[in-house]
């Protein structure tokens, strides 16, 4: 089992629609959480990530924005990061990964559907990968 963590800068869409997503795919498979570099744990989800999500009946909206710890980074086996640069935790022997989204804040709901719809792929890839390397072991 592996335990992946979502990055970016506030935890309140991409990181947060990965993390939903993953878990949804893992199936219980692997486990993750989710932060960001800049999160402000009394701030909220945006609403279009909410609303986006929901259209997959998943529920974003008592989800809360966390700030990423080294702690979170050094529980993780893999570190996905979006969009946080210098700001994210270099801890040696994880495994990272880049994912170049835009940010959905502000964005109309059509865009926060492609994003989350890309995010989807991406996920189902990642945990494809991660079943692969789990059945090697």
């Amino acid at each position: 089992m592996a335990h992946v963590l979502f990055v970016c800068l506030h935890n309140a869409g991409r990181s947060q629609m990965s993390r939903a997503l993953f878990d949804r795919a893992a199936a219980g498979r692997h486990t993750s959480e989710s932060a960001g570099s800049r999160a402000d744990p009394t701030g909220r989800v945006h609403p279009a990530v909410v609303e986006a999500m929901r259209e997959l009946d998943v529920d974003l909206s008592n989800a809360r924005p966390q700030r990423l710890t080294r702690e979170l980074a050094e529980r993780a086996d893999v570190v996905v990061t979006m969009g946080c640069g210098d700001e994210c935790p270099y801890i040696p022997g994880k495994r990272y990964l880049d994912w170049d989204l835009q940010d959905p804040k502000d964005l109309p709901i059509e865009q926060v559907r492609a994003i989350r719809d890309d995010i989807g792929g991406r996920v189902e890839a990642l945990v494809a990968g991660l079943d692969h390397e789990v059945s090697r072991d």
